[in-house]
Order: C-alpha cells, then sequence, then structure tokens
C-alpha cells in the first residue's frame, strides 16, 4: 500500500470495527524532520501499522506508546526530540536532528471515529477538505471544518485529494510514466481510442483506460476533476485534439512530448491562437537521459514539482557547484 492519506483511511475504514485502532497524528515539529505536521498513522492491536511519520526509526516506539492509548482509551501526546541527548531519540538512532511531537488519539465509535469517514467521503469525491484537533483536549471528537482558520486550542489541517493525472496517449513509452505515477499513489486516466494502444495488460497501474478520441471527452466529467495531464500521442492530430480537449479542463499542469518545432506544428493543427491553459513543452525537467523510464522520472518530476508549488531545485545545490 502507498501512503496516500485517503487510501490510508480507506483501509482503516474497511477495518474499523474489526481491531482496536489508534491515530497518530504529527501536531509539531522543529528543526529537521523526515514528516511534516498533519502527517498520519494508524495502527491497530494486531501490531500493525499504516502510514509513516519517520523514516521508519520512530515507529515501533510509536507502537509501544499506542498500546498505552488502547489500554486506557484515552489520548497522549509524545514528543522526541534529537537535540536533548538525555531524550530517547538518541537512543533510538534518529539523526534528523530535530523534534516531532505527535498526538496519538483512540480511534472508535464513542469518538465517532474522529470524523474520518467523512473525510474519507469528501476526499473521494475529490474535495479539499480541513480537518481540526482540539490540542487542549484531545479526547474530542477531531471536527471537519469549512475553512482553514486557525483556533488558539486547535491544529487545523489542509487535507487534499489524491493527484490526478490524465494521459492522452498508450503507447509502449507511456508504460513507466503510468507504474511510476501508481508507485505514487496518483490516480491515472489512460486515453487512447488507437486499437494497437492502451491494452490492459501493459497499464495495471491505471486506474481506467478511456478507448474514446479526446474529441469525445469534451463534456466528460473527467475533464473537472484532473490536476495534471500529459499529451504523448506521438501523433500530431491526436496532440492537437487532446490539447484543445484539455483548454476546458481543470488541470493545473499540461505538458506535451517533444521539441518545440513540434509544439508548434501540434498548435497550428490545433488551430489555437490563445492558449488559456499554458504548456509545459518540451515537457519534464532536464534530468538527462533518453529511455522512456528517464523520461517518465523527468515528466512526473515537473508535474510533482507543480501540484506542489515548488521550484523543483536541489536542496544541496551540487548541482549549481559543478556546472560552474
Amino acid at each position: 500500500m502507498n501512503n496516500q492519506l485517503t487510501n490510508l483511511i480507506n483501509n482503516w475504514f474497511e477495518h474499523k470495527n474489526d481491531y482496536q485502532w489508534v491515530l497518530g497524528t504529527i501536531i509539531e515539529t522543529q528543526g529537521s524532520s523526515y514528516r511534516k505536521t498533519g502527517a498520519m498513522l494508524f495502527i491497530n492491536n494486531l501490531g500493525q501499522y499504516f502510514g509513516l511519520l519517520s523514516g521508519g526509526c520512530l515507529e515501533a516506539d510509536i507502537m509501544r506508546q499506542a498500546q498505552k492509548v488502547m489500554d486506557t482509551n484515552q489520548a497522549i501526546v509524545i514528543q522526541y526530540d534529537m537535540r536533548e541527548e538525555d531524550d530517547i531519540s538518541w537512543k533510538l538512532g534518529i539523526g534528523c536532528g530535530g523534534m516531532v511531537r505527535i498526538l496519538l488519539q483512540p480511534l472508535n465509535k464513542k469518538n465517532q471515529y474522529h470524523q474520518l469517514p467523512l473525510v474519507l467521503e469528501l476526499l473521494q469525491a475529490r474535495q479539499k477538505t480541513y480537518y481540526q484537533l482540539n490540542l487542549n483536549a484531545p479526547d474530542q471528537t477531531n471536527l471537519v471544518a469549512n475553512t482553514s482558520d486557525e483556533l488558539d486550542s486547535a491544529l487545523t489541517i489542509k487535507l487534499n485529494p489524491i493527484p490526478h493525472i490524465a494521459i492522452f496517449g498508450a503507447g509502449i513509452d507511456a508504460r513507466p510514466l503510468v507504474a511510476m505515477a501508481g508507485t505514487l499513489g496518483w490516480e491515472i486516466t489512460l486515453i487512447d481510442d488507437r486499437t494497437n494502444n492502451a491494452r490492459a495488460q501493459y497499464f495495471p497501474a491505471a486506474t481506467r483506460i478511456i478507448r474514446q478520441s479526446a474529441e469525445t471527452l469534451k463534456s466528460h466529467p473527467l475533464l473537472n476533476n484532473i490536476d495534471a495531464a500529459v499529451i504523448m500521442g506521438h501523433n500530431i492530430s491526436f496532440d492537437a485534439q487532446a490539447l484543445k480537449t484539455l483548454q476546458s479542463s481543470s488541470a493545473r499542469y499540461i505538458g506535451l512530448l517533444g521539441p518545440e518545432h513540434r509544439k508548434q506544428k501540434v498548435l497550428n493543427c490545433a488551430s489555437i491562437s490563445t492558449l488559456t491553459k499554458p504548456i509545459s513543452g518540451p515537457i519534464g525537467l532536464n534530468l538527462g537521459g533518453d529511455l522512456p523510464e528517464s523520461i517518465a522520472l523527468s515528466i512526473l518530476a515537473e508535474i510533482h514539482a507543480v501540484l506542489e508549488q515548488r521550484d523543483a531545485r536541489s536542496f544541496s545545490g551540487i548541482l549549481k557547484t559543478e556546472q560552474t
């Protein structure tokens, strides 16, 4: 199972009454930490956990602490601080060097499962939502909020649905792209109406395969719930129609495979004088490599950065150093 929150909640929901459960949520970090505030973990009385709050170094101790929550049916806050030499973090060998505070809450019918069934419903409907934890009274039921307004006594966490990528073109080079997006846990819609393409056995990670032309999708609900789209049909007419269709979509990213001069041919074929949505073309980040797998990595890296609103630059600056 991947660590997308929707999938974690869904896994818990299917077994919510089969075991005792504890919800672990990071409520504060200082300095370096593997996960940030709002990350969640689900623990049951079989000794299983789903999700990660660290790189794996904290989870064993978190589970030990979670047993106390199951025994008392009361929430607790635990803290790991690598900045203090007498903290348990040193004994656990944690190397991030920061502080992490985690709220562990019993998760059961008595506290209305902390509203997680409603959260799941909203996320599956692809609605952004806000989740509030009362830090002054952590045994109270967590709430689903309508706004991001912070309250003095509450931690408000913004929850986003799983990223949804539409891929127009299902040839051989689309296979690693779909596989990698599947590893990320993304929702994947593959579109191609050509006979020899989009064979299901080659795309096991695809959420759905649509065997229709892009032109017929202009009023399809798909267009209103995608976050990103990749056009890689290797056919000017096919790509042009996909580009025209995507101009009225919800996509925050549209990428077109191929060099600049080909992009101009696609634009001319589509008869688009003014783009309502910008195009990333040539698509992807300049990572080097010309294998389909390298190209897929380049494409997904750029999409990930756009969706997360990051600049995709090196943390260490090593690329800049080597280039100079």
